[in-house]
Parts: structure tokens; C-alpha cells; sequence
């Protein structure tokens, strides 16, 4: 009798599949590509009309080092910018700060300034490019940075494109990067995304982001669940805005995780469709069928990364891509081999965004659309993980919504109940990890890791003070009052802030002027 296997999310593999197997309707729940529900993909052509963005994630030390990492990831053939913030810049902190001393530039691009956010884009023109930012708590603020030199580029506002990875909620559930408590910092999403419907038609304001929940130990299922359920929150507090749904909804898009359950990851992005669609329509009254298509982007598994025989980590991406790509995602970024170790050396990136470039010309897997569709094992693993799902949204409805689940403590709980099981599979060796449980080596050679200048930390807090030296001080003061009184007034925040950031007030300024009003935050202890 076969060994009894298992999805890392507890789903049963049968030994074979046939088609008494497969419950989905051919019509109603698989269709066409193009097509609601979409489970196919949402282009009728997909990759054989236009590939995927390739979106290498790029940001460390100060911004002219970050700014010379993008130029060279433009020539390499990457078609498209993604940015990472340090630690400081993501909790809404200075440089010259007392909380960032020994982390400016470590993780991520230091950026205080719209100074900073003019050199990080210097002689890339923001009207040809499509940029993602990595920044959460403090996204409205680089948002706003982010336009004004759009601006100063003569570039309209109706031309700009790209996301903010600017989803709130994930962080009170998984990553814990938050500055306001969870109901001041909903009312900032809602007001970019408000601003950006009528002003930057082209932006997605936020990227809902199941990636982190992942990494922090969700399984497939909890990590398509918790996501969505995340989205449909986001919804509801733009239609309590009053905005109508067909208004914001086809600029949302989502950021998920690929990991190393080949077909179960699949699976995930083509229910997530589904689900999308289905909800979207049929629940909150979409008519427009640009909001039930769900767009997102997709990134390899940092937490699947070994710091043992790193050069393995290559393969594991590689697999973890392709995953991305037979299920459809609209953009990739490939993990570097050494990103466990460090950020990306020039070499490491350059065979990352190589994987992807080898996915989309040698191995002709664009050539047709969605090829494993009718698969009796990937639309049985479709299915269940969509009832799945949906059984997490009827216990998420029961506790009383996102929110309430956040203050319970309830996704804090399944997931580190999820990632206690997985640890204790490979712990007893029901899971091999190359490397780690299974094919040990006793000597291994060291590869060539970045490291980070202690001076750039340095010229960064100088800059900092220079900025605030060489600016007209009254102006910054008129304007973060502006951002104090509509903090309190209720009116949209972004007119202010984009007000403060053109009289170049740093981000702990403008993070101070709504953090007197908004408060801070302290999550309740989960057990």
C-alpha cells in the first residue's frame, strides 16, 4: 500500500487521479483564459501576447548606490523596477534618528527625503518604467515622494505606473512592520486609494500581499485564505468611503509567494482567481469585469533559502518560477542564491533574473496558455483549496471580520501553529531539506556576500541634515500643520502630505505630525 502523502498544507495526494476526481464544472468553474472566472488566466493570449514584468526586487545603502543597481538591472534586460526600503525608511524613521542607528541602508534603500527619492530615480524616467515599492506603514508618504518627482520629471500623473506594496493588514498579521494602530492606518489606504482613482489612473495603490504571510509560516491554504480575506476588507472600507466599486477595484492587484509545492502553488493561484472573481462579482456588485480579474505578482520563497550549500538555492528557485509562471502570474521576482546570507551580490541577481529569462525564451513554456489545465490532479487540488478557503472566510465572518481576528489573535495563532508542524516535519525528517536534514556536507565553500559600507550610514545622516539646513523652514512648518489638521479633520491626507514632501519635510517629520494625532501601536501578547 502507498505511503499515505500530504500537501504542506495537510491536503491528502492521492497515489492517481482520474476523472470521477474532478468535481469543477468545465464552463462554470475552469471556462476559457480571458474569461470569468478566470481560472485560466486572466488574458485570453497570456505569455504567448506578452510575457510576464521581470521585477528584481533592488535597494541598499543610500539612494545614488540603489539608483546605479537599477540602471545595471535595466541593462541586464529587466523590464521592470522594484524597490526595497531599509528598516528606518519602513518604520517611518530618520537616518540621523536615534532608533536607526547601525540599520540605514542595511535592508534597503535609505530614503529621508524628496531629495533622496530624486537622486534614487535620477536618469530613469518615470513615464517609461513601471516601479513597485515595498514600503507599508509609511507608503502614502512615499507615495507622495514618489509623484512629486514625477513632477519634477514634467511627467503627468496619468502616465505614472506601478504598485505600492502598501497592504496594512498583513503587516498586524504576520510581518509586524506597522507605525498607527490598524483602524488610522485603513483610513490611510483608503485615501490613496481615493487620490489615485481620480489622479493616477494608472497605479495600483495597493499590492495585497499574502507573500510575508508565508513567510512567516502560513501554509498554501492560510496564505490564499488570509490574503483574500485581507482584499475583501480592503473593499469594503473604500465602498464605506463611499466609492464605488468599479472605481478602485481594477487597480488592485496582489503579491503572493511561490514555494516548493509545485502543484500545490498552482493550485493556490488558480482558485485565488476563482475566488476573486466569483466574490467580486456576485458579493460586492463589480459590473465592470476589470474588477473581477485578479492581477498579481509573484515572488520566489526567501523562507524556502538555505544558508547551507547556497548555490542549490538557484534550483529552488528555478522550480519556484516556474510554478509562478504555469499559474499565471502577471509579474516575477527570482530570489538570489545568496539572499539568506546577505543582499544580492551583482552575480547573484544577475542569475536570478537569468532564470526568468531562460523560463521565457528556452524551455517553451509560453508557448500555450495555462497547459496543465484538465490536469485531474491540478483541478481536484484547484478545488479543494478554494473550499478551503472559503471554510477560513466563514470562520473569519464568525469572529467579526479582519480586524477582530488581528485583536484575537486568531491568524497569529494558525500560523504559528502551521509553521511549529512544518518545522516539526523536517525535524524528523518526514520533509527533506537538501542541505540541512539530507545530503549534508561537512566542508562547504564560502560564496562572495555584499556587504554594506559603514560610511554610507554616515553620509546618509549628513544628507539628511543638509536637506534640513538648506530648506525654507517656515514653509515646512505650514505644511505639516496642513498634515496635522486633516489628520484630524478626516479630509484626505495625500493633498497635505504631497504639500510637506515639495517643501522637502523628511518622513519622520511627516510621520510625527499624523503620529500626534493617529497614535502609535502595541500588538496584545498571543499565546
Amino acid at each position: 500500500m502507498a505511503k499515505e502523502r500530504r500537501t504542506p498544507s495537510g491536503l491528502e495526494v492521492k497515489p492517481v487521479y482520474r476523472a470521477e476526481d474532478v468535481k469543477a464544472d468545465p464552463v462554470r468553474d475552469i471556462g476559457e483564459p480571458g474569461q470569468y472566472p478566470y481560472t485560466r488566466g486572466i488574458h485570453p493570449g497570456m505569455y504567448r501576447d506578452r510575457l510576464w514584468t521581470m521585477r528584481q526586487f533592488a535597494g541598499f545603502g543610500t539612494a545614488k548606490e540603489t539608483n546605479e543597481r537599477f540602471h545595471y538591472l535595466l541593462r541586464q534586460g529587466q523590464t521592470g523596477l522594484s524597490t526595497a526600503f531599509d528598516m528606518p525608511t519602513l518604520m517611518g524613521y530618520d537616518s540621523d534618528d536615534s532608533h536607526s542607528l547601525g540599520e540605514v541602508g542595511r535592508e534597503g534603500v535609505a530614503i529621508d527625503s524628496l531629495r533622496d527619492m530624486e537622486r534614487l530615480f535620477e536618469g530613469i524616467p518615470l513615464g517609461e518604467v513601471s516601479t513597485s515599492m515595498t514600503i507599508n506603514g509609511p507608503a502614502i508618504i512615499l507615495f507622495a515622494m514618489y509623484l512629486a518627482v514625477a513632477e519634477k520629471q514634467g511627467v503627468p500623473w496619468s502616465k505614472v505606473r506601478g504598485t505600492l506594496q502598501a497592504d496594512i493588514l498583513k503587516e498586524y498579521i504576520a510581518q509586524k512592520e506597522w507605525i498607527f494602530p490598524p483602524e488610522p492606518s485603513m483610513r490611510l489606504i483608503v485615501d490613496m486609494m481615493e487620490f489615485a482613482a481620480k489622479e493616477v489612473p494608472q497605479w495600483n495603490t495597493i499590492s495585497i500581499s499574502g507573500y510575508h504571510i508565508r513567510e512567516a509560516g502560513s501554509t498554501a491554504v492560510q496564505e490564499l485564505a488570509f490574503t483574500l480575506a485581507d482584499g475583501f476588507a480592503y473593499v469594503e472600507a473604500a465602498m464605506e468611503r463611499g466609492m464605488d466599486v468599479d472605481e478602485f477595484a481594477p487597480r488592485l492587484s496582489f503579491f503572493f509567494n511561490s514555494h516548493l509545492s509545485f502543484f500545490e502553488e498552482i493550485a493556490k493561484f488558480r482558485a485565488a482567481r476563482r475566488i476573486w472573481a466569483r466574490h467580486l462579482r456576485d458579493k460586492y456588485g463589480a459590473k465592470n469585469p476589470r474588477s473581477w480579474m485578479m492581477r498579481f505578482h509573484t515572488q520566489t520563497a526567501g523562507c524556502s533559502l538555505t544558508a547551507q550549500q547556497p548555490e542549490v538555492n538557484i534550483i529552488r528557485t528555478a522550480y519556484e518560477a516556474l510554478a509562478g509562471v504555469l499559474g499565471g502570474t502577471q509579474s516575477l521576482h527570482t530570489n538570489s542564491m545568496d539572499e539568506v546570507l546577505s543582499l544580492p551580490t551583482e552575480k547573484a541577481v544577475t542569475i536570478a533574473l537569468r532564470t526568468q529569462q531562460v523560463l521565457a525564451h528556452e524551455i517553451d513554456v509560453v508557448d500555450t496558455v495555462d497547459p496543465l489545465a484538465g490536469s485531474y490532479f491540478i483541478e481536484d487540488l484547484t478545488d479543494r483549496m478554494e473550499a478551503a478557503a472559503e471554510d477560513y472566510f466563514r470562520r473569519i465572518d464568525e469572529l467579526g471580520g479582519v480586524l477582530r481576528g488581528i485583536e484575537l489573535g486568531f491568524f497569529q495563532r494558525e500560523i504559528a501553529d502551521a509553521a511549529y508542524r512544518y518545522q516539526q516535519e523536517i525535524d524528523r525528517k518526514e520533509r527533506l531539506i537538501v542541505g540541512v536534514n539530507a545530503f549534508v556536507e561537512e566542508e562547504e565553500e564560502r560564496i562572495p556576500i555584499l556587504k554594506i559600507d559603514p560610511a554610507l550610514e554616515r553620509n546618509q545622516r549628513e544628507a539628511v541634515r543638509a536637506v534640513r539646513q538648506e530648506r525654507d523652514q517656515a514653509a515646512v512648518e505650514a505644511a505639516l500643520e496642513g498634515v496635522r489638521e486633516a489628520a484630524v479633520s478626516g479630509r484626505n491626507l495625500m493633498p497635505p502630505i504631497l504639500d510637506a514632501v515639495r517643501a522637502y519635510a523628511t518622513e519622520g517629520e511627516i510621520v510625527r505630525a499624523m503620529r500626534a494625532v493617529f497614535g502609535s501601536y502595541r500588538e496584545a501578547a498571543v499565546f
